[in-house]
C-alpha cells in the first residue's frame, strides 16, 4: 500500500508572496470586515423573525413543564427504590451486612 499521494490534473497557480505583504494584509481585513458586516445584517433579519410569546401560552408551556417534571421525578424514584431494594436483597443473601 502506498501512502504517497498524488494529485492529477491541478491547474492550480501557484501563490508567490509578494514583497508587498501590507497590501495583502489589508485584503483580507476588507474581507473580513465584509463578511463581519454581511454576518451583522444576517443576525438583525434574524431578529426580526424573532415571536415574543403571549401571557397565556408562556403560562400553559409552564405547567407543562412543571407536571412533567413532576411525573419523570416520581418515575425515577420509583425505579431508584425499586433497584435499592433488589441489591439490598441479593447482599443480604450473599451474607452482606
Amino acid at each position: 500500500m502506498s501512502t504517497k499521494a498524488t494529485v492529477m490534473n491541478d491547474e492550480r497557480p501557484l501563490k508567490k508572496q509578494e514583497p508587498n505583504a501590507v497590501s495583502n494584509f489589508t485584503g483580507n481585513v476588507t474581507g473580513t470586515w465584509g463578511k463581519f458586516t454581511n454576518f451583522l445584517s444576517d443576525v438583525r433579519a434574524e431578529m426580526r423573525k424573532v415571536v415574543t410569546p403571549s401571557r397565556k401560552e408562556v403560562e400553559s408551556t409552564t405547567t407543562v413543564v412543571i407536571v412533567a417534571v413532576f411525573i419523570f421525578g416520581l418515575f425515577f424514584f420509583a425505579v431508584d427504590a425499586f433497584f435499592s431494594r433488589v441489591v439490598e436483597q441479593i447482599l443480604h443473601k450473599l451474607g452482606a451486612q
